[in-house]
C-alpha cells in the first residue's frame, strides 16, 4: 500500500511539473538568419553580465529638438550612474540610483528625485525613454518583463528587436573581453529617436 501511494505521490508531482510547463508561453518571438539555439546560449551567457563601465557617445532626436554628447554609464547589478554631456540641448545630466530610488542631477536645473529614471527624464526633460529597457537592450538583450518580436543575424545576435513600442536596430558588435557585445545602437520610439555608439565597453560578471 505505501509503494502504491509512493508512486501515486510522483505520478502527481510529474503531471503537475508537466502542466506547468505547457502553460509557459514564451515571451519571443524569434525570426531572421539566426540559430535560435545559438540565440539562447547567447543570451544565457550574456545575462549573466550584471556589471560594465560604457564609454560612447549619444544622439537624441525629439519633434522639436535634437543633439548630441557624450554618455558615461557604470552598472553595479541594480545600481545605475548614467551621464550624459555635451550639446544635448538641456545641459549635463547625470541619473543614478537603483529601482524605487532615483536621482536626475541637472546642470543649471538643480536634483530631482523619483520612483523611476522613465518618470525623471519625462517630467525633468520631456523625453519618455525605457531606461529599465535599456539596462537589458544596451547588452543586446530583450526585457524580460513583457513581450518582444526578435530578428537575428547571421551569428545569431539581435540584429533588431521590437518591444513595448520601440524598435531597437543592432547595426555593429564588437568582441569585449571576449564578450560580443553591440557597439551601435538606435532606438526609434513614438517621439523620440536615440543613437548609441560605444567606444568603450568593460564588461563584468559581478554574480550575487
Amino acid at each position: 500500500m505505501k509503494t502504491y501511494r509512493f508512486h501515486t505521490f510522483l505520478l502527481t508531482i510529474f503531471i503537475v511539473l508537466l502542466t506547468g510547463c505547457a502553460g509557459q508561453v514564451s515571451q519571443e518571438t524569434v525570426q531572421g538568419h539566426g540559430s535560435p539555439a545559438l540565440w539562447k546560449v547567447h543570451k544565457t551567457r550574456i545575462s549573466a553580465l550584471d556589471g560594465w563601465q560604457i564609454n560612447g557617445k549619444v544622439g537624441i532626436r525629439t519633434q522639436n529638438d535634437s543633439g548630441s554628447g557624450t554618455l558615461f554609464w557604470l552598472q553595479r547589478q541594480d545600481y545605475f550612474d548614467i551621464r550624459l554631456s555635451g550639446p544635448l540641448g538641456r545641459g549635463a545630466a547625470r541619473l543614478t540610483g537603483r529601482s524605487g530610488d532615483v536621482t536626475l542631477e541637472v546642470a543649471n536645473q538643480g536634483r530631482f528625485q523619483a520612483d523611476s529614471p522613465e518618470a525623471l527624464l519625462e517630467q525633468q526633460l520631456g523625453w519618455r525613454l525605457p531606461v529599465s529597457h535599456l539596462l537589458w537592450w544596451v547588452r543586446g538583450l530583450p526585457a524580460p518583463e513583457s513581450r518582444s518580436q526578435l530578428t537575428l543575424d547571421a551569428n545569431s545576435h539581435l540584429s533588431q528587436l521590437v518591444q513595448d513600442g520601440w524598435t531597437v536596430e543592432y547595426t555593429r558588435y564588437a568582441e569585449q573581453n571576449g564578450y560580443p557585445l553591440p557597439e551601435r545602437i538606435k532606438l526609434h520610439g513614438q517621439d523620440l529617436d536615440v543613437t548609441i555608439v560605444i567606444k568603450d565597453w568593460q564588461p563584468r560578471q559581478l554574480g550575487k
